[in-house]
């Protein structure tokens, strides 16, 4: 056996973390009577526990709490962080996830208390990012969000080294772990920024290329997991992966689509969008979303089965408005019609009041409904060409 075999680690062996998930419901957080706020919270809880396991956790525990405000300390008040401590034990929980953002201080408090690994949402989607990105480019994103998520939480592991920040001849080849660590990371992301300029710059000479041609671009959006890849897949015929779990595509992929004799457009599958999109995200995956926000229709695809598409529907535009998108036309795409009850299936084009395609209800997953989707595309298409329909 090489030494590379014999000191190989087999990843399919590796168990997953025992993870346990913890959830706050904070008054600031939710409106409405108390039954719809806690139907709220408990979604957002269940999209907690789906993002766990598109990380590759194993979800053991399910801690709940309520406040009308976060501790400034553990975020959770001081009972209720000896109970998570106490849980954790139980368990043997070797990784604790919060459903919420987390200062650098609460999540250094909260390891010392659980003695385990802390992760906030942010952390956990970065993870999934982390694990999904397969292009140089989405890889480099990742990477970038991460550093910049890291470099407010360097506190962690260096706590012994504050107090080393100041005073004489603790500068220059005395220089602290800390400060060394800020320092390269701050040079580390620097080069990152400069390296996905390069990358705007390609996409925008690309784009520049298709424009001349003369093509539209569609751009697929919607929330996670509503099923955009599969749609794209099925539109190009393109394998980009599809599966049900959120996140499952996170680099940016663009296919010539001919819809008519009279109209071929550029088609695009993006990143899906969650509730409370990191900012770090947001700004990190500008170069991707930059392809959303300069397309000219947004295919913006809903899972219809989804009791909270609604919402859904507004976490997504609030992401576009975000990104400078709010502007550019939508056709929406209710899809996985085929799990709605009989009475309340629908196919076909809804139109509005001017007679222009506004909605189409599609299932992917049984090809129904895309020859309709097709003839609002190629209506979309020739309005935007200037020509009449």
């Amino acid at each position: 056996m090489s030494r590379k075999n014999l000191f190989s680690v087999d990843k399919s062996l590796e168990k997953p973390e025992r993870v346990m998930l913890v959830g706050v419901m904070l008054d600031a957080d939710y409106a409405g009577s108390n039954e719809r706020r806690q139907a709220d919270f408990q979604t957002a809880l269940a999209e907690a526990a789906e993002l766990v396991k598109a990380a590759g956790g194993d979800l053991v525990q399910v801690e709940t709490s309520k406040r009308d405000r976060a501790q400034t300390a553990y975020f959770v008040g001081n009972g209720k962080a000896e109970e998570l401590a106490a849980a954790v034990k139980q368990h043997n929980i070797e990784l604790a996830v919060f459903n919420h953002e987390l200062t650098p201080t609460q999540e250094r408090n909260l390891e010392k208390a659980l003695q385990c690994r802390v992760l906030d949402r942010v952390g956990l989607i970065l993870a999934i990012f982390a694990k999904r990105a397969q292009s140089q480019e989405g890889k480099l994103q990742v990477e970038l969000a991460q550093l910049s998520h890291l470099s407010g939480r360097l506190v962690r592991g260096y706590g012994h080294l504050q107090s080393q920040k100041g005073g004489i001849g603790m500068k220059g080849p005395g220089e602290t772990q800390l400060e060394t660590d800020r320092r390269l990371i701050a040079q580390k992301i620097a080069a990152l920024k400069k390296q996905l300029q390069e990358v705007k710059k390609q996409r925008a000479t690309r784009r520049k290329s298709r424009q001349q041609g003369r093509l539209k671009t569609f751009a697929i959006v919607g929330y996670t997991n509503a099923g955009k890849s599969s749609l794209f897949n099925r539109l190009t015929k393109a394998d980009v992966l599809a599966q049900d779990q959120l996140f499952a595509t996170l680099d940016t992929t663009a296919r010539r689509l001919f819809l008519s004799h009279e109209a071929s457009v550029i088609l695009s599958d993006t990143v899906g969008f969650v509730r409370d999109l990191p900012h770090k995200l947001v700004s990190a995956f500008s170069a991707t979303l930059e392809e959303t926000a300069l397309a000219d229709v947004l295919l913006h695809v809903v899972d219809a089965s989804n009791p909270e598409c609604e919402r859904q529907i507004d976490d997504v535009n609030e992401v576009l408005r975000e990104i400078g998108a709010e502007h550019i036309p939508q056709l929406l795409v209710y899809n996985k019609i085929d799990l709605l009850p009989p009475d309340k299936r629908q196919a076909g084009i809804v139109r509005n009041a001017g007679g222009k395609a506004a909605a189409v209800y599609v299932s992917v997953a049984k090809a129904a409904g895309l020859p309709e989707l097709r003839e609002a595309m190629t209506e979309y298409a020739l309005i935007e060409n200037g020509q009449a329909v």
